[in-house]
């Protein structure tokens, strides 16, 4: 209420610069209506060109009301008045307007607010809103303190006028947010769509991957059996052949195994089976499962670890799969034999695991994409070798599922070192993950 209020006016619209009435018999002008929504006391229809964006003024002095829709009518905006903060309230989520113009001082009604700050307490309102939370709001107002522009914008604001405004900087102001708006409108239904053609595209590769399954575990055992001699000995030419075959479909059922515990992991269905670990005590573990692999490969790994590295809770048979995705990186990608070191130290949020090699490297601009399904580097020093670039999606799904993170460091031509920090217990939806 920047001025005298006056409750004998209704809030009018439609008022032509030419030909206005006196106040208090302002017309509308032809192809407008002024009557009463159905609702909240002061909404009116929207009035103005058929087809323009809607702008919802809200300010409880009629004067001012007709005034701005006389302006935004000029400029071919439809319009719809509230005179309080509650009117004001509903009209936003009822007509989902382009646009909001409040004035900060109104009746604030059942807001539970002072009549002086209403208008920061319906954008703040607007602002919580899904439905309305990307709407943009100007204050136009009498006020012109700096603490009002700042409580203007700690209450979601986009724009602030002072009264009397000058009508080209409000045409200016209004036509750039509403630009804004519906740039951020076109991108956010671009995502819309994006993310729902990846759940097609994941639905379908779910029910390709599931229906898979079945036909290749028939396959892998009657390859069993053939290599069993049930039916009938096999020549050495044979055997071999026959396990080759099984190591492939070997290889294939894992393939698909993978991507439907990826599959579970986006889904938060896979349950963790939480043991206590000792970090040490895994990585020890992990070294001696691959022992032969090291020395098919001429590889070494060391172990490095901190006496006071922390017993911490994990599904460990889910982390040993990561360290082992992590370490057949390592080999394969090497043209040279690699030099492994696992590592463990305590965080004051919990362990930090650091699998390091000196092979290739991976470029800087690869180091965040490695992460994603699917997402494969290739470098001019690394060997060319079958991948389904699903073992760091894998990695980073299970460390994020015990509320961890990984990242890697890495130097072109001087190994990469990758960082597991996972909390001494794993979060839920109680606890937060931990931030990078």
């Amino acid at each position: 209420m920047d001025g005298e209020r006056r409750p004998d006016r209704p809030a009018v619209a439609g008022a032509g610069a030419a030909g206005a009435g006196p106040i208090g018999s302002v017309a509308a002008p032809t192809g407008t209506t002024t009557r009463p929504a159905d609702g909240a006391s002061g909404s009116m229809t929207p009035t103005g060109p058929r087809d323009g964006p809607l702008i919802l003024v809200a300010d409880d002095v009629p004067a001012n009301v007709e005034l701005l829709f006389d302006q935004l009518h000029a400029l071919g905006y439809r319009t719809i008045a509230a005179d309080d903060g509650v009117s004001a309230l509903a009209a936003a989520s009822r007509h989902l307007p382009d646009l909001c113009i409040l004035d900060v001082s109104m009746p604030s009604g059942d807001l539970g607010c002072d009549d002086r700050s209403t208008g920061f307490e319906v954008c703040r309102r607007i602002k919580r809103d899904p439905r309305t939370a990307r709407i943009p709001v100007v204050f136009v107002t009498a006020l012109n303190d700096a603490t009002d522009r700042v409580k203007a914008i700690e209450a979601g604001g986009d724009d602030f006028l002072t009264k009397p405004h000058n009508r080209l900087v409000l045409g200016a102001r209004v036509r750039s947010l509403l630009k804004l708006k519906t740039a951020t409108d076109a991108l956010e239904e671009s995502v819309r769509k994006l993310r729902e053609l990846e759940k097609v595209r994941d639905d379908l590769l779910k029910m390709i991957v599931h229906d898979l399954k079945t036909p290749l575990t028939s396959v892998l055992a009657t390859l069993e059996l053939l290599l069993d001699g049930d039916f009938g000995a096999l020549s050495s030419t044979q055997h071999q052949v026959v396990a080759d075959a099984e190591a492939k479909a070997e290889d294939l059922l894992r393939l698909i195994e993978d991507l439907l515990e990826i599959a579970k992991l986006e889904e938060t269905a896979l349950p963790l089976v939480l043991i206590p670990i000792a970090p040490i005590a895994l990585l020890t573990e992990v070294v001696h499962e691959w022992a032969v692999r090291f020395q098919q490969a001429a590889a070494t790994a060391t172990i490095d670890g901190a006496g006071d590295a922390p017993i911490f809770q994990a599904d460990k048979s889910l982390l040993k799969r990561v360290f082992g995705n992590l370490i057949q990186n390592a080999l394969t990608h090497s043209p040279n034999a690699v030099t492994l070191r696992l590592a463990v130290r305590r965080e004051p949020v919990g362990v930090l695991f650091t699998v390091a090699d000196n092979g290739p490297g991976i470029p800087s601009e690869y180091q965040e994409l490695i992460f994603r399904k699917f997402e494969q580097v290739r470098t001019l020093n690394a060997p060319r070798v079958r991948s389904s670039g699903l073992g760091l999606a894998f990695c980073r799904l299970v460390v994020e599922r015990h509320g961890g993170r990984i990242w890697v460091k890495s130097t072109e031509g001087e190994g990469s070192a990758f960082h597991i920090l996972l909390p001494t217990q794993p979060r839920t939806a109680e606890y937060p993950a931990i931030s990078p």
